[in-house]
């Protein structure tokens, strides 16, 4: 009799949470308290609000508790542009998603992006602001950004932005101006040298009518410049920092 009793509330129960069960994982009653309202929040810049409407509207066709919330965010995350997405229904007939996207802060190689949160992403072919192009081992991408934020607040007051940043396998860098000047800062104390040699380039160039194509400064005391003359040779010049002479 005691089992009896226990095997039969234990179909009641059963008989009593299936239903439920059911209808909250959209088993059955998948169209009864159809989803009616679906908003869309975020800074739309560069994501397209059609996109992620046309992407999210056929799934919400479903009842309230069909809808599969992991499909309805993978489907927005795959947008170009969109870096993350959250998603979330709020009794009774509404879908909330709320998405951030990708800010872009240089070109990374050839074909990808590199966002403000130091993230690689592609994108199909669009219009971009001028942006500079960074290259180098993907695993320090953030390293290369924080490296052209210093370089860049260097030059600024000279009216030059850095345009391209290259780390070598090896640790090399190297950077070039919006002026088309080529620095190789090399591996190592490049803070320093870099600094330093910003502080002296407005002197280097009033003293000369020639054009400063490249400057090396991997040496410990001092700096090889190349400066392209009239004849369109380059011409290879020394500044020693100890004797402050060319």
């Amino acid at each position: 009799n005691a089992v009896l009793r226990i095997a039969a509330w234990i179909l009641a129960i059963a008989l009593v949470t299936m239903p439920v069960v059911a209808v909250l994982n959209g088993w059955i009653a998948g169209a009864r308290w159809p989803m009616r309202h679906l908003s869309v929040t975020g800074e739309f810049r560069l994501v397209d609000e059609r996109q992620v409407r046309a992407a999210v509207l056929p799934m919400v066709r479903q009842g309230f508790f069909a809808v599969d919330m992991e499909q309805v965010r993978h489907r927005i995350a795959v947008l170009p542009w969109v870096e993350d997405a959250q998603v979330r229904k709020r009794w009774p007939d509404r879908l909330e998603v709320s998405l951030t996207e990708y800010r872009p802060v240089a070109h990374w190689g050839e074909d990808r992006l590199l966002a403000e949160s130091g993230a690689l992403f592609k994108v199909p072919d669009v219009a971009l602001p001028r942006l500079p192009r960074f290259d180098g081992p993907e695993s320090r991408a953030t390293e290369v950004q924080t490296f052209h934020g210093q370089a860049r607040a260097m030059f600024l007051g000279m009216g030059l932005q850095v345009s391209r940043v290259e780390l070598s396998a090896r640790g090399g860098w190297q950077l070039t101006l919006s002026d088309g000047l080529e620095i190789a800062v090399g591996r190592n104390d490049t803070e320093h040298r870099l600094a330093r040699f910003a502080r002296l380039l407005p002197k280097i160039r009033s003293g000369s009518d020639r054009q400063l194509v490249r400057a090396d400064l991997r040496y410990t005391n001092g700096f090889a410049l190349v400066w392209q003359d009239a004849s369109d040779v380059p011409a290879a010049t020394q500044m020693n920092m100890e004797k402050g002479n060319t």
